[in-house]
């Protein structure tokens, strides 16, 4: 059973979203030392979350998070051994994010809303609090799971609709963190190629993320070819600083309690438009 008296690390009003390949524990101290709330570490880590434990030796308060965990990559039990792990050198710093992944990318994607609710339940008989966990939730039915099962959602590639109707869905009291790419720049046709690449590949490619698209009330047009601007322009923040906070700040509005920050280019050092970006958010 799971530990009822746990609670969930505080996450701040933003924090940064970057994947694992590349981050360093230097970053970590560097956003830190920026007023971020919470790191998400991106792009399904191992299941031993070395890159978790090194980034929380690196720094003295901040929520390092998964962004996520995949279940088929990461087996719960080995999940499990790590939080404990992590908890006993860490206690209260650590999220941990979980999700299915995608039927493309070449896992045994087999009954996948059955399969996470096992998983789930391999984390519960091993003890790990769900108020110390959140789900990768895009449709009605993982946002519900979230509420019940998780201390709420982590929504990757939304808009602030989506943010709007996830609230709804999980009520007042869940935790909602959707992620938001930016890309600091005045110039619409610069930024925009860079954005409609890190949207178009792999995410307009992968199901789960075009239904929801779709849902939202994007039309096959508007997906072709690398996505409309207007497609671009809702996924991915850009302009200058204000504007771009602007832009944060509407998730917020539409109900999040915190915006995961993912900058684009992604290979790029993120710390200078952080740092930007923190100065106008007052953080």
């Amino acid at each position: 059973m799971t530990d009822s008296g746990a609670t969930t690390p505080p996450l701040g009003t933003f924090g940064v979203w970057r994947t694992a390949y590349g981050l360093t524990p230097r970053q970590g101290t560097e956003i830190e030392k920026l007023g971020y709330g919470t790191l998400w570490v991106g792009g399904s880590p191992a299941a031993d979350l070395g890159i978790v434990e090194e980034l929380l030796d690196a720094t003295d308060h901040l929520t390092i998070a998964t962004g996520i965990v995949n279940i088929w990559t990461a087996p719960a039990a080995d999940i499990a051994e790590s939080y404990h792990r992590i908890e006993r050198r860490h206690p209260g710093r650590f999220l941990l994010g979980i999700g299915v992944g995608h039927r493309e990318q070449g896992q045994a994607y087999r009954a996948p809303y059955a399969s996470l609710i096992e998983y789930l339940d391999v984390l519960d008989a091993a003890g790990v609090p769900s108020e110390r966990r959140v789900l990768a939730a895009l449709g009605p039915k993982v946002l519900e799971l979230s509420a019940t099962r998780a201390a709420g959602a982590h929504p990757y590639l939304t808009t602030p609709r989506h943010t709007h109707d996830a609230r709804a869905i999980l009520g007042p009291d869940k935790i909602l963190a959707p992620e938001e790419k930016v890309m600091l720049g005045t110039d619409p046709a610069v930024a925009r190629p860079i954005g409609r690449d890190a949207v178009e590949n792999p995410y307009l490619h992968l199901r789960n993320y075009v239904n929801n698209l779709k849902r939202l009330g994007y039309r096959d047009e508007d997906l072709a070819d690398g996505g409309s601007d207007a497609l671009i322009d809702a996924l991915v923040a850009h302009g200058d600083a204000p504007a771009v906070a602007g832009q944060l700040r509407l998730h917020l509005d539409a109900g999040a309690d915190h915006v995961a920050i993912q900058v684009l280019p992604a290979p790029d050092d993120p710390i200078p438009a952080l740092r930007e970006l923190a100065a106008e958010l007052g953080i």
